[in-house]
């Protein structure tokens, strides 16, 4: 397994590949552990254990994947209202949630529903991501203006606003702006080169050092050496329902996370990942990253591309890059100690304001207003309320919306004339022939395309006036695809044309169809010899129902 797992590999562009990503990570996973209250040390460890197991056992070839901006900042929320409610469990709980999120994930890739996690629409997944994006900015403003984040997560943040500003520690909030400054003026020529980050982490700890003393700013702190604890699973039975949803909401936003990134990777290395394997190899990581107490990760857009662009091919580049973090961690861990906390908090605003889909904000209301509203309306349910009403709200709503538009478009597909001078059903000249010679007794009932249920009401109209006709002739040559409701609506259609004495005819060549049909009941209503596969046979039989001898033109068997 292994062995195809590395195929392909580019040694020299692996390892480069490695040891980039690993220098990226490091002031990433420093920021997001700090920022999440589970500590430094979680971060570099779900960097390290998240990065190292999907590497091994995931679908993509060089994926990255690490602890991310809205991994974070869900698992800010898990652990606060854990630690809340219970002060000794709740930390141990709130990993729990981490590998129940990481066996939900396996449990997605083993039922091959990959392909299907990302199935949602743009303009939810835009609207989600900027909320998870404004969140981490909110959640950071506290530890910017020099003072640990107050309880009560976005909403809590808000309210004491007018407090953190009335007590503003200067010191942290120069060392914080200087973080952004570098971070956002940094050129773009030599980000290639080194990562802003990093030198925003190394530049700022230096003044930090030479211009304040230790204790009158607060810092990271040693990380201890050595390999982390195990944390044993810990339920709780009053909350095991609410762990249950976190770790839907958790693992699910992993998976889309993951699948989005590895789909710009397949177009950067025009290979194809495989979805599937990918979410197990995520499931199997992030259950594993719980056990050790360490952050959820997804697979990381900005890790995977610049490893592709340095030359990695292969999953080796993953795992050279988690051994550099657990060789930082194991013999370098002291020199996280001078690091100012606003440093972090920094670079996690910097994170936060990139998840920000700028390119949507920007163009949003050019694109579609429904578009926009689902947008814009998402993020701030995302923002103020819940993720998961907002996801769920965003996609009910933007299924009406399509839902709508295809009826309308669907409506045009569901045709009926009567005469043949009518041109909005592809008739043959010889079929419009004998189509004039049933004077208007004849009603030409035309579908084609998918059938699904908003159509249903389209069926209704068309066939209203059934009772003006001695014949029907039901054309289902074109249709695909029939669902439940619009079978029922044709089934209704030929009970009225029954019942008003109308000879029904029906054309169903597609075998497809004509299972459905069956399925619905539908061909027990039309006789067998009322079934026909070509329109011309069809039309002679409805004159001939009319008693009258029709005129053959030419034989044309066209469909």
């Amino acid at each position: 397994m292994f062995g195809q797992r590395f195929e392909g590999m580019s040694l020299k562009g692996d390892i480069f590949g490695g040891v980039t990503t690993a220098i990226i990570s490091l002031p990433l996973a420093l920021a997001f552990g700090v920022a999440s209250g589970a500590g430094a040390e979680a971060g570099l460890w779900g960097a390290i254990m998240v990065g190292l197991f999907a590497s091994l056992f995931g679908g993509s070839s060089t994926l990255i994947s690490e602890p991310t901006g809205p991994m974070t900042v869900i698992m800010t929320a898990v652990l606060t209202g854990m630690m809340a409610k219970y002060p000794e469990t709740g930390m141990a709980m709130t990993f729990t949630v981490v590998m129940m999120a990481g066996a939900f994930q396996i449990l997605l890739g083993t039922l091959k529903l990959g392909k299907y996690v990302t199935l949602m629409p743009y303009s939810v997944i835009s609207g989600f991501m900027s909320g998870i994006g404004v969140i981490l900015i909110i959640l950071q403003l506290s530890p910017l203006l020099g003072h640990p984040a107050p309880p009560g997560g976005v909403i809590g943040t808000l309210n004491a606003i007018p407090d953190l500003l009335s007590n503003i520690d200067f010191k942290e909030l120069l060392l914080g702006a200087a973080t952004l400054a570098i971070l956002f003026l940094f050129p773009k020529h030599l980000r290639r080169y080194v990562p802003a980050q990093l030198v925003a982490l190394v530049v700022v700890t230096l003044i930090s050092i030479i211009l304040f003393d230790t204790e009158s700013i607060r810092r990271i702190g040693e990380i201890p050496a050595g390999l982390p604890s195990l944390v044993i699973p810990t339920f709780n039975s009053e909350m095991f329902t609410a762990m249950v949803i976190d770790a839907l909401v958790l693992g699910t936003l992993g998976c889309i996370d993951t699948l989005l990134t590895a789909v710009i990777g397949d177009s950067l290395t025009r290979k194809e990942h495989d979805s599937d394997k990918e979410l197990r190899g995520q499931g199997l990581a992030n259950m594993i990253s719980g056990l050790f107490g360490a952050l959820p990760g997804a697979g990381a857009t900005m890790g995977t591309v610049t490893n592709i662009q340095v030359g990695a091919r292969s999953p080796l580049s993953g795992v050279v890059r988690a051994l550099v973090l657990a060789l930082v961690v194991l013999v370098a861990g002291g020199l996280t100690e001078p690091i100012p906390m606003a440093v972090l908090a920094g670079i996690a605003v910097y994170v936060g304001f990139n998840i920000l889909d700028w390119s949507f904000i920007q163009r949003a209301h050019k694109v579609s207003f429904p578009g926009m509203a689902v947008m814009y309306g998402v993020m701030l349910l995302t923002v103020f309320v819940d993720l998961i009403a907002a996801v769920g709200l965003g996609v009910f709503i933007s299924n009406i919306i399509i839902i709508e538009r295809l009826s309308r478009v669907q409506e045009h597909h569901v045709k009926a004339i009567s005469d043949a001078d009518e041109d909005n059903v592809p008739l043959t000249e010889s079929e419009r022939g004998l189509l004039d010679q049933a004077n208007g007794k004849v009603l030409f009932f035309y579908l084609s395309g998918p059938m699904i249920f908003s159509v249903s009401k389209a069926i209704s109209r068309q066939h209203s006036s059934i009772e003006e006709y001695e014949v029907m002739i039901l054309d289902l040559t074109d249709v695909p695809m029939i669902d439940v409701t619009v079978g029922l609506a044709l089934e209704n259609a030929i009970k009225d044309a029954v019942e008003a004495n109308c000879e029904v005819f029906l054309l169903c060549p597609s075998e497809q169809t004509r299972q459905q049909l069956e399925k619905f009941h539908v061909l027990d209503l039309v006789p067998d010899e009322n079934t026909y596969s070509f329109r011309y046979e069809a039309l002679k039989a409805s004159l001939r129902h009319l008693d009258k001898e029709p005129k053959d033109p030419e034989l044309d068997y066209s469909i």
